[in-house]
């Protein structure tokens, strides 16, 4: 690709790029919170088929997942989970095919009263667009679309099959972008655009999810020394399972990546239900926990260390020793990925971040995850994760920074270019 060309592909995304933000804008608007999924995937159907891709949107049917690798329990109401993928299919075949891959779910807003701005009604300002989900990750996927615009735009067409997916449950299970690869979805290589902060993820965690269900023995609090309070039972739990965490961390330190890292492995009791009545000792609490894995860690290993270390807890504790508590998966079961065997991808995304940004893009090792671990683990399509800077992920007040947004959309466009080749339209 010559340099004429690259430069009309990076001066049609600055000419596109008012019409992205407000596409990212009306995105980031919908609130597709975890079930609600579905007018952000009727919405993307909708810009596919304008563009003329090939659409295919189907309910996802959890029954055609459940024996695959990496797949995580689902709890909720998933009569309407749906994935949705536009396919490009070139009139010359000269390149190599591409994924592109983005999620449209996203996590709850919290108390609203604690955002500036309402989570749903995007905000740009200071030269940032504001609201749940603008950074993790509505913007990178509309970038990635706009990036295929550009291309066109340009006067060009790309000469290798792209597949434009739009996925769900990239927050609590990943079974959005496992369903792709159970629909028969494969490329020569994947791109993810998750707010990296213009860098690439050499290695990212594993997360489990679990749920502590304990009991206890409920009185008057009036006598609360002949009951048994569940909730600081679970809270006896959370505290053997933060000597685990440190456990995994000493352990994390032998790792390659990882133990550039000071605490890579973070446990996180993040939901707590219990107790029915302020003057009762509780008797029930259940406990929603996270943590992480490294890549090469057994999941299964790691669930049963879970398990021997609640129960050692529980039979150190008055009532919990004759009433053990109850240990649910409750989603995530996911291994952790190191992007390895990827030399040609990167080669030719580092030409493409060269001409945008400069030298080479720094590799991040990950203390998150996402969902780039299926398509490299299960089927080994080498799976660029690379994206804007940003920040308040999971946060109040949630933000994406354009200018390194437009950055990233002239990168993934010179990539598409690059990887897939193109040729005149």
């Amino acid at each position: 690709m010559n340099a004429e060309t690259q430069q009309r592909i990076l001066d049609a995304v600055d000419a596109g790029f008012e019409a992205q933000l407000a596409t990212t804008r009306d995105f980031v608007a919908i609130p597709s919170t975890r079930g609600a999924e579905g007018p952000c995937q009727d919405m993307i159907g909708d810009l596919l088929r304008e563009r003329g891709y090939e659409v295919d949107d189907w309910h996802i049917d959890v029954d055609d997942l459940k024996d695959l690798r990496g797949f995580g329990p689902i709890e909720h109401d998933f009569s309407k989970a749906r994935s949705v993928v536009g396919t490009y299919r070139p009139q010359t075949n000269g390149g190599k095919s591409l994924i592109l891959q983005g999620h449209c779910d996203v996590v709850p807003a919290g108390p609203l009263e604690l955002w500036d701005t309402p989570p749903f009604s995007p905000v740009i300002k200071d030269g940032k667009m504001f609201g749940r989900g603008a950074c993790d990750m509505k913007s990178g996927t509309i970038g990635a679309l706009y990036a295929l615009d550009a291309i066109k735009a340009a006067g060009f067409k790309p000469t290798a099959r792209i597949h434009f997916q739009s996925v769900i449950e990239e927050e609590s299970t990943g079974v959005g972008a496992l369903s792709t690869l159970q629909r028969g979805y494969r490329a020569d290589a994947c791109f993810i655009p998750e707010p990296t902060g213009g860098k690439m993820v050499r290695s990212q965690v594993g997360v489990i999810w679990f749920r502590l269900r304990v009991k206890g023995h409920p009185t008057h609090v009036a006598f609360a020394g002949s009951g048994a309070n569940a909730i600081m039972a679970a809270y006896h739990l959370i505290q053997a399972l933060q000597k685990l965490e440190v456990e995994w961390n000493e352990r994390a330190k032998a790792d390659r990546h990882f133990k550039t890292l000071n605490h890579p492995i973070n446990f996180n009791p993040g939901l707590i239900k219990g107790g029915d009545w302020a003057s009762s000792v509780p008797a029930w609490c259940d406990v929603d926990c996270r943590i992480a894995v490294l890549p090469g860690w057994s999941i299964a290993d790691h669930q049963k260390e879970i398990v021997a270390c609640v129960a050692a807890a529980a039979r150190n504790h008055r009532f919990l020793a004759n009433n053990p508590p109850e240990i649910e998966w409750s989603g995530f079961l996911s291994e952790g990925y190191e992007l390895t065997d990827a030399a040609a991808p990167e080669a030719a995304f580092g030409k493409a971040f060269g001409k945008v940004y400069g030298g080479m893009p720094e590799d991040l090792v990950f203390t998150a995850l996402t969902d780039t671990r299926f398509y490299g683990l299960n089927h080994g399509i080498p799976s660029l994760c690379f994206g804007a800077s940003g920040g308040e992920m999971h946060g109040f007040n949630e933000y994406v920074e354009l200018e390194s947004l437009k950055k990233t959309t002239k990168a993934m466009a010179l990539f598409i270019a690059e990887w897939c080749g193109v040729e005149k339209a």
